[in-house]
């Protein structure tokens, strides 16, 4: 299993990256129920439930899923562009999903009703943005992993802003998230991993080690209550930050 979500039931949501399926865990009678992503497309990869219950996931095969899961009924989206690889995904206020394409300088666009993607280019063509999060204003921020930089994405303007991320060009920032206008992220080349703070309205940055030493954070995600937990994967952690929110 790559990613994870929860429903409004309890149900854990899973991708099966290698095997081809999303998966639904039932937590107290341990029954699992698998549906096959469509021949011809494969590896479910990152996957978020939308407001209304729907569960969208990115896939290595350029597509991007969709999943009711009253109905079971399972639809997927090719990207635009042929060689894509649809990688952190989020949906924002309008319940439209945004995602980021790990094999070129895009950022896709899911259209909630009928799945169609429009992607939206990247200034500089080596950008390989990884990771994605929003803040409350709707605003895509990006990790572009290879380039060692913070993207931010205005959907209202195509206006692209990058900042050189503390640990320089191959810092590689990876997992992201966001606490209300502040960013949280974290560069996976350092030993120990560095979690990195920013401040988007001031564009000051902070950082802290992580204690374990994080191998490397692929994914992260903010509680409700404004703290951050973190996979760190191969130290066999799950890290919790306390923000101080």
């Amino acid at each position: 299993p790559h990613g994870l979500d929860e429903d409004a039931d309890g149900n854990i949501w899973f991708t099966a990256v290698n095997e081809g399926y999303v998966g639904k865990l039932d937590p107290n009678s341990g029954e699992v129920t698998e549906y096959y992503v469509p021949e011809g497309t494969r590896g479910p990869h990152t996957p978020i439930f939308d407001d209304n219950g729907t569960f969208w996931f990115t896939m290595q095969s350029g597509h991007v899923g969709r999943l009711v899961p009253s109905t079971g009924e399972m639809t997927v989206a090719k990207s635009p562009t042929d060689g894509t690889y649809p990688y952190g995904i989020m949906v924002n206020s309008k319940g439209e999903p945004w995602y980021v394409d790990f094999r070129g300088p895009r950022i896709g666009q899911v259209d909630p009703e009928t799945g169609a993607i429009t992607e939206h280019e990247l200034p500089n063509p080596d950008s390989r943005p990884r990771r994605i999060t929003l803040t409350p204003d709707d605003v895509v921020w990006y990790t572009d992993y290879p380039r060692g930089r913070l993207g931010r994405y205005d959907p209202e303007t195509g206006h692209v802003k990058e900042w050189l991320s503390p640990g320089g060009e191959k810092s590689r920032p990876y997992g992201i998230a966001s606490v209300g206008n502040v960013i949280w992220y974290t560069e996976a080349y350092s030993r120990p991993n560095i979690l990195v703070r920013f401040d988007t309205e001031t564009e000051e940055f902070q950082s802290w080690p992580i204690p374990s030493g994080g191998g490397v954070v692929r994914h992260m995600v903010s509680t409700p209550s404004g703290d951050l937990v973190m996979a760190s994967s191969a130290v066999n952690h799950i890290s919790y930050v306390d923000t101080g929110t």
